[in-house]
């Protein structure tokens, strides 16, 4: 999910644990180890289909590490407060996020295999805030979604987790969950707002890519 501007939170979340925020360095420290991978983009197949599970084979891989690692850094250089693993053209179940509440907590992480709750009709608040993508370059168009999520997965060893968020980070663990399943925000937007998205996308594309290299640059 893309972000606008991220500041440093006091306290931190992470992996739905809070840690004391002082100590937590501005960016996850998977990124130091992380290569910049290409983002794909709207249109391209592996942003349109489910993705395949992560197996208990694969928990605790060199391979999955490496994965994490290089999401975290190639999210950090887009400037996302999220990011899929089929954003790098990777089939897998896994998203990776740094994301800040209104409560001034900095939620950072990653989940393999999430699931979201559903919630119950009494407890589901729906919000409409505006929502941008890292494959979708450039745009924001408003999105309704729950504004409370609970997510279940497990982390890259296969212990299970639990993320919960509300506002902002219901929203974010929404959006990089629906990713694994095949959808896009502008998928759940009216057509009218989606053919100008991708309209605003093909205009504002190359000063957004041009951001990011001189981003990578600085790495």
């Amino acid at each position: 999910m893309a972000s606008d501007t991220q500041t440093q939170q006091p306290h931190v979340s992470l992996l739905g644990r809070d840690v004391t925020g002082g100590d937590y360095p501005a960016q996850a420290p998977e990124a130091a180890d992380g290569h910049v991978l290409r983002v794909t983009e709207a249109g391209e197949e592996i942003l349109h289909r489910s993705l395949q599970a992560v197996t208990a084979a694969e928990h605790g891989s060199a391979g999955l590490r490496q994965l994490i690692a290089d999401m975290f850094a190639t999210m950090y250089v887009a400037e996302g407060v999220g990011l899929a693993a089929n954003q790098v053209d990777v089939d897998l179940r896994v998203f990776v996020y740094d994301c800040p509440d209104g409560d001034g907590t900095r939620h950072v992480g990653h989940i393999c295999n999430p699931v979201v709750d559903e919630l119950p009709a009494a407890e589901r608040v729906l919000d409409e805030d505006d929502e941008g993508c890292l494959s979708v370059p450039g745009p924001y168009k408003p999105v309704a979604r729950p504004d409370h999520a609970v997510v279940r997965g497990t982390d890259w060893e296969g212990n299970e987790l639990v993320l919960e968020g509300h506002g902002y980070v219901a929203r974010c663990l929404q959006h990089e969950t629906d990713h694994l399943n095949g959808y896009l925000y502008i998928d759940r937007i009216p057509a009218r707002a989606r053919k100008d998205a991708l309209k605003q996308m093909r205009t504002m594309r190359d000063e957004v890519m041009a951001k990011r290299a001189v981003n990578a640059d600085k790495r």
